[in-house]
Parts: structure tokens; C-alpha cells; sequence
């Protein structure tokens, strides 16, 4: 009875086990058919697991570099759409310094073309004033606070950085993310002044105060906004330039995307046809490992002598 009894328990046993690591495959498969991926711990494959998680760092970082795109992106947007009302100021300017450069204007005439202009330097500061994005001085470089100061005289003084300050594109590139009010506001070296405001205020004053030097302040301040539009200009290309350049790392980065999540399928991903394949032989050997346990477990030694 003894030898019987162990013979049967060894076979219940057996089979049990035999069917339920069937059952643990099948389920397995069909795992990895609902998530697509055949890798669900390191041991299944620990070479593959390794690379997914590099792929899958290096996803990671890029989603850094996808961040600081698009803050340099929106700056440099800014930037350009700033340069270009500052190119329509500088032009109006110009059409009114022409005006009043005739010689047949009066000092009345003149005087309200300098207040004219005057209220348009007043809007110029308030664009060099602009925020970016993140809250900071559009054209104050790193700086957190205004770009200008003006004094009680309306003179204007640089309040900002020296430089924009970089932000990391990935693989080692790098874009500086604006421009700083130098940059594009103070003219070439021999100019009558420093930079276009002060020209513009000089110019405005002159205007106001008339008398034969107006109008020949009028004159002098046509050279200085056309130094200054030309200033203006090269920003402009600058800026470009650099949304270009963003452009170019973004398609990169796009393509090197595309190209790791490949990786990641061929290392990792199911192959559907496989274990269609594979779960369908299984499912067979399992429906018949049970038919063959229910048909042995019924028989017994008195079937066997009838």
C-alpha cells in the first residue's frame, strides 16, 4: 500500500507541477503580447535589460535637452519680435528727424517733432525693459531685474550682464539664449554718442529747444540712427542665425529619438508573430497535458483487469 500511495502522490504531484509551469508560460506570452515587450525583469535577458536602461537614460536626458530648446526657442522668438518694433521705432524716427532736418521748418514744428520723439524713446526703454519667458530680463542678459535705469534727467544706464548666458542643446552643443541691450544699442566706435538712446535724447532735446542748432542736430541725428538701424539689423540676422541653429539640434535629436525607440523595440519589444506562435503551441501541449492527466488519473487497477 505504501509503494501504491507514493507512486500516486509522486504523480499528482508531477503532473500539478508540469502543468503549471505550462500555464505560467502561456500566461508569460500573453504578457508580453498586451505590454509589447518580451523583457519584463533583468533576468530575462540581462544583456538586453543593460542596453534598455541606457536607451531608456538616455531618454531621459534628452527630455532635458527638449526643455531647453524650447525655453531658447521662446526667448529668441521674443528677441526677434522685439528687434523688429524696434526697427519700426527706429524707421518712424528717421521720417520724422528728415522732417524736421528741412529748412524750412519752424522751431514750433521741430518742437513737436522732438516730443514725438522723445515719446518714442520712452516706448524703446520700455522694450528694453521686455521679459522673457521665465520672468527675466529679455535684454539684461542673467540679470533678474530691469535691463535699463533712467535718472530724474532721462538719462539711461545698463543695469544688466555682460552676456545671455548658454542653455545646453545636448552632445556638447550649446546657443546662447538672447541678446543683451548692448549688443544691438550701442553704435560704432567714433559715434557722436555711445549708444541710440542717448542719440535719441540728445536728438529730442536739440529739437525742443530750437534755435539754429536744431536743425542741424537734425542732420548729425540721421547718421546715428541709421548706425543704429544697421546695429539693429545684424541683431536681427543674429537671432536668426541662432533659431536656425536650434532647428537643426531639434531635427537631430528628433532623429536619434526615432532611432533609439527602433533600439529599444528590437531589444526589448515582442515579436508578435513569434509568440503568437509560441503561446498558440503552448496553449496545445497544455490543453493536452490536462486531457492526458484527467484521463490517467481515472483509471485504476480494477480497470485494468477488466
Amino acid at each position: 500500500m505504501t509503494i501504491i500511495s507514493n507512486s500516486t502522490s509522486a504523480f499528482y504531484e508531477r503532473s500539478s507541477l508540469d502543468i503549471a509551469d505550462l500555464r505560467s508560460r502561456a500566461e508569460g506570452l500573453q504578457a508580453d503580447l498586451s505590454r509589447g515587450q518580451r523583457i519584463s525583469r533583468s533576468s530575462d535577458d540581462p544583456v538586453g535589460a543593460s542596453r534598455l536602461r541606457q536607451l531608456q537614460r538616455t531618454d531621459q536626458l534628452s527630455q532635458i535637452d527638449v526643455a531647453n530648446a524650447a525655453k531658447a526657442t521662446t526667448n529668441l522668438q521674443l528677441t526677434d519680435s522685439a528687434l523688429g518694433s524696434f526697427a519700426d521705432y527706429v524707421t518712424r524716427i528717421r521720417e520724422l528727424t528728415t522732417q524736421a532736418a528741412n529748412g524750412t521748418m519752424t522751431d514750433a514744428e521741430r518742437n513737436g517733432i522732438g516730443q514725438e520723439i522723445a515719446q518714442i524713446r520712452g516706448n524703446m526703454i520700455q522694450l528694453a525693459n521686455s521679459r522673457d519667458a521665465q520672468g527675466g530680463a529679455l535684454f539684461g542678459g542673467q540679470s533678474a531685474g530691469a535691463a535699463y535705469t533712467t535718472d530724474a534727467a532721462g538719462n539711461v544706464t545698463y543695469a544688466g550682464t555682460g552676456t545671455s548666458g548658454d542653455l545646453p542643446l545636448g552632445d556638447g552643443q550649446n546657443v546662447t539664449r538672447g541678446l543683451t541691450g548692448p549688443e544691438f544699442l550701442t553704435l560704432p566706435t567714433g559715434s557722436a554718442s555711445p549708444d541710440l538712446l542717448t542719440a535719441l535724447k540728445t536728438l529730442s532735446d536739440a529739437l525742443q529747444a530750437g534755435g539754429a542748432a536744431a536743425q542741424q542736430a537734425a542732420k548729425d541725428g540721421l547718421a546715428a540712427l541709421s548706425q543704429g538701424m544697421d546695429q539693429i539689423t545684424t541683431a536681427q540676422t543674429v537671432v536668426g542665425t541662432r533659431l536656425a541653429w536650434v532647428d537643426l539640434t531639434t531635427e537631430r535629436r528628433t532623429n536619434l529619438t526615432e532611432m533609439r525607440a527602433g533600439e529599444e523595440t528590437d531589444v526589448g519589444g515582442t515579436d508578435i508573430a513569434s509568440t503568437v506562435a509560441r503561446l498558440q503551441e503552448t496553449m496545445t501541449v497544455l490543453e493536452a497535458s490536462q486531457a492526458s492527466f484527467t484521463k490517467l488519473a481515472s483509471l485504476s487497477l480494477f480497470s485494468l483487469l477488466n
